[in-house]
């Protein structure tokens, strides 16, 4: 809103330095600021408010014994996250925008989804929350959705169903058919992979923090015409407002973290990590580097293979043995760290560390090619 007000008066009066506000990198920085303040002046506010109403999370009893002592930790976090990256995209981000309209259409979806389990959960008290097969659908439905205007939408015609193949110059792959499933297959999997995440104190705040940052690079780069003319890459007309949702992101995750990191004072619950998970599922897909999620989001996959091994294992083990084994101590694999005896902030701050390598290779695909 503010950056409609300011690109009025800039066309009726035209003040000194006030074209400021038509850049994406000004607004941007703006954005960042704006949520950063906002998760300072809200967060408070909302720890309180959920501590008032004895709102926690249950540890289950299958955990690990060193998480027993949070018990009762106030959830629902992910408001504070929420609300920290609204405002800022409605005050400077362009929102006649498609690309703008589809995430924040997303973000607040499934950031409904996961309040629900969360409410379900932690003030209705049922044991597993929102029924698996509702969360599901709430997640399948948001990938169609997203897909469908994609696919048939004027604005992405040519570009509808391509993406980008890493290494490889010149050369896009085109999902044609397959992409709406490919879509829903990737918000689904990817909102719940950084739901596993969330399971140390900032762990899925701080790596989601990284992700976003180097997507919001990305998505300057591909809304700007010379610079990805200069880097072979696909060009997407308006592309760049992208940047102000990514900047807005990380000045709410920053500020989130100061909640949130070792020892926490609130948890984002599935209200943050579902929203979260479907905000870097989308953003990977709108700037047409699928492809390259596996990679970028490395921590997110590392997790989610953590769980797919041991369950099968153990499936497979139980029937071919009569006993179930395991490969990790226990899954997610950031538990499996826990158990061997590595601090918590440690696997933390060492699962930052790997995130930050892997957003450079991801950038440095752009060139090795």
């Amino acid at each position: 809103m503010l950056y409609y007000l300011a690109e009025i008066i800039n066309k009726k009066f035209a003040p000194p330095g006030f074209d400021v506000f038509k850049y994406i990198t000004f607004r941007s920085a703006l954005a960042a600021i704006t949520a950063l303040f906002l998760t300072f002046f809200i967060g408070p506010k909302i720890i309180n408010l959920i501590r008032r109403k004895q709102i926690g999370i249950e540890i289950k009893e299958d955990g690990p014994k060193s998480h027993f002592c949070k018990e009762g930790i106030p959830t629902m976090g992910g408001l504070i996250i929420l609300f920290s990256v609204f405002i800022p995209v409605l005050c400077w981000g362009d929102l006649s925008n498609i690309y703008v309209q589809l995430i924040l259409l997303v973000t607040f979806i499934l950031g409904l989804v996961g309040f629900i389990d969360d409410y379900l959960k932690s003030v209705k008290k049922y044991k597993n929350g929102l029924v698996a097969k509702y969360k599901l659908l709430g997640q399948v439905l948001t990938g169609l959705f997203i897909g469908l205007v994609i696919y048939f939408s004027p604005q992405f015609e040519g570009i509808n169903s391509i993406t980008t193949i890493p290494f490889l110059k010149n050369y896009q792959f085109d999902f044609s058919i397959f992409y709406i499933p490919i879509v829903i297959f990737i918000i689904t999997a990817t909102s719940n992979a950084v739901n596993l995440t969330d399971g140390l104190d900032g762990l899925a705040t701080g790596t989601v923090g990284i992700v976003v940052f180097t997507l919001g690079i990305i998505a300057y780069i591909s809304g700007n015409i010379e610079a990805a003319n200069y880097l072979n890459i696909i060009y997407l007309r308006g592309n760049g407002e992208l940047t102000i949702y990514c900047s807005a992101l990380v000045g709410a995750a920053l500020g989130f973290l100061w909640y949130n990191s070792f020892p926490a004072q609130i948890i984002m619950g599935d209200t943050g990590s579902l929203a979260l998970g479907g905000a870097v599922a989308t953003l990977s897909i709108l700037v047409k580097k699928e492809l390259l999620l596996p990679l970028l989001g490395g921590i997110f996959f590392a997790e989610t293979v953590s769980v797919l091994i041991q369950r099968y294992y153990f499936k497979y083990t139980r029937i071919k043995y009569g006993q179930g084994k395991r490969v990790f101590k226990m899954a997610p694999l950031h538990h499996h760290f826990e158990l061997k005896g590595l601090p918590e902030p440690k696997i933390v701050m060492r699962f930052y560390i790997i995130a930050i390598l892997l957003a450079i290779m991801t950038l440095a695909t752009f060139k090795i090619r």
